[in-house]
């Protein structure tokens, strides 16, 4: 009798083990998500209520997500995977009118205290839906702004993009 309840004991354990080893497995296999808050700002350090924000992949140059500011200009990304991202402030009209650093995303990571300042001027233009003559070229995504993000994802550091008022796009 002994042996039978020892034999069912160890057939027991062996079979608690092992769905303890494969439930583990699956949890080990699962990637780490991170996330991500901060500040959407204007240059005069008020948050900016109800802006669209992007999260921009560096290394695809991708969307990884969009969000609207709350009443206090706080936004946040959950779900996110390991990787280096900027954070874009798109105005009214659709434009980018601010754009975060370079942020290093580790596996499983809590990003916050993130900030993202939008020029003054840029937020006005955008908010008011139009934009006229020289200042229509300066509104939107700038080359410069395309140039350093590339730069960033490349490993380049102090990278810097000059254009002059109209001549920025071979397309004029």
């Amino acid at each position: 009798m002994r042996r039978i309840v020892a034999l069912a004991v160890v057939i027991t354990m062996s079979s608690a083990a092992s769905l303890l080893a494969a439930v583990h497995a699956g949890r080990a296999g699962q990637a780490q998500t991170a996330s991500l808050a901060g500040t959407a700002t204007s240059s005069s350090g008020q948050a900016i209520p109800n802006v669209t924000v992007q999260l921009r992949n560096l290394a695809t140059g991708q969307l990884t997500g969009t969000t609207t500011s709350s009443a206090t200009g706080t936004f946040s990304f959950s779900g996110l995977p390991a990787g280096s991202f900027s954070v874009e402030v798109v105005g009214a009209s659709g434009q980018i009118i601010g754009t975060s650093s370079a942020i290093s995303v580790a596996a499983g990571a809590t990003i916050t205290g993130v900030t993202v300042t939008a020029s003054a001027a840029l937020l006005g233009a955008a908010g008011a839906g139009a934009v006229s003559g020289a200042a229509a070229g300066t509104a939107g995504i700038s080359t410069a702004v395309v140039i350093a993000s590339v730069a960033v994802a490349a490993g380049v550091v102090g990278a810097v993009a000059v254009a002059a008022g109209g001549t920025a796009s071979p397309s004029r």
